[in-house]
């Protein structure tokens, strides 16, 4: 039997003015901007407007935005309450997609109009670092930490989890990641938020079921699995006999490879740098066990299966984050609050796109391959005469 488009791989399914990936040349683009660009010279709040609003913001308007952020970090104090009435065990992702659905009972504003849903937009991506901050502190038995309004969007997150300010570089290297993971085009997660929209629900109904789609770890939980592969690892000595018992055994390397690009990620050559640089501070080993597991894997699939491989984002992102002293379970939510200004702008295209028809919704079809009786169906009998 033919293989249909197994997971819509190469499907066109919509056009986007948002981002656009080149696989073969290994190049990211926000609304036009290279991604190592924005990296260089751009911060996290500047990359958001630029995503939301299709331009780079004016002194002005980035100031207003920034001031907008700020002032919608708190989270109603009932929601931390009820925080405390979960499993203090529970998947920090299944806390966050309850809370973020549960953003529409506390904010029932209007939902239907373009300008609203930039409101809610906001509302959204200053919101979700605090969900999870105290989350963490709440699950283990600390009290929540209110936001710093002096602080940026990246450093206050950090003061929230921990009730320390971070130093100016720890918060450039955070800031960093934050710009790298906000888009990637119709990921998984965000292919569920635009086909949630489609049906005109509205933005954190579209968001909690893209945190639900992040949640796997194919997606959003991959880094995690390269921090457990680094830990299983412990040595750069023991980096060339696991990688080689690996491959032997077909199993995945976790952090190498990727469905879209042919070539080196270009976000995992700005980790691998913010990863050595941060390895040089901290004096941990990870950087250099990540590395080996790099250029071990390179090695190996040339040598045995005469193939190319590259890292994916994955790969530096788990030893950056673990160096930063983020617990592991809480990586997937990292990247949800990054990624949570894509699917936004995604939204919005979504459902107010002027070309777009009112009535998209989105309605693949499937190939039947199920029980086939005849032209009529199967016979049915009932209860007493079946065997």
């Amino acid at each position: 039997m033919e293989t249909k488009n197994i997971g819509l791989r190469g499907i066109e399914v919509a056009d986007t003015k948002i981002s656009n990936i080149d696989g073969e040349k290994g190049k990211l683009i926000y609304r036009g901007f290279d991604i190592l660009d924005l990296t260089k010279n751009s911060t996290f709040e500047e990359t958001a407007y630029l995503l939301l609003y299709d331009k780079l913001p004016t002194k002005n308007q980035l100031d207003e935005f920034n001031v907008k952020l700020v002032e919608a970090r708190y989270i109603p104090k009932q929601m931390q309450k009820n925080m405390g009435n979960w499993r203090k065990d529970a998947d920090p992702m299944d806390m966050l997609q309850a809370f973020v659905s549960a953003l529409a009972g506390y904010y029932d504003e209007e939902f239907s109009n373009k300008d609203a849903s930039y409101d809610k937009a906001i509302n959204l991506i200053a919101k979700v670092p605090t969900i999870i901050a105290s989350w963490h502190r709440i699950r283990n038995g600390l009290e929540p930490v209110e936001p710093d309004a002096s602080l940026s969007h990246a450093a206050n997150f950090l003061y929230m989890m921990f009730g320390e300010k971070p130093d100016e570089e720890v918060e450039k290297i955070f800031d960093v990641c934050l710009i790298l993971h906000a888009d990637h085009t119709f990921n998984a997660s965000t292919f569920t938020a635009r086909q949630v929209a489609s049906t005109r629900a509205h933005m954190y109904s579209a968001s909690s079921a893209a945190i639900g789609a992040l949640s796997g770890e194919l997606h959003g939980g991959a880094n995690t699995e390269v921090m457990k592969m680094l830990l299983e690892i412990a040595e750069v000595d023991n980096v060339e006999g696991w990688i080689k018992g690996k491959m032997e055994a077909k199993e995945k390397i976790m952090g190498m490879g990727h469905a879209v690009y042919k070539t080196y990620d270009p976000r995992a050559q700005v980790l691998k740098e913010l990863s050595r640089k941060l390895a040089e501070k901290t004096k941990d080993p990870w950087f250099d066990i990540t590395e080996k597991v790099e250029t071990t894997t390179i090695t190996e699939m040339k040598s045995q299966k005469d193939r190319e491989i590259y890292p994916n984002v994955d790969l530096y992102s788990a030893s950056l984050y673990y160096m930063l002293k983020i617990p592991m379970d809480l990586n997937t939510p990292i990247f949800a609050i990054s990624r949570v200004v894509g699917w936004a702008a995604h939204i919005i295209e979504e459902k107010f796109a002027e070309a777009a028809p009112k009535t998209a919704l989105y309605r693949p079809k499937a190939t039947y391959v199920g029980k086939y009786c005849g032209p009529q169906g199967c016979e049915y009998q009932t209860l007493d005469l079946r065997k």
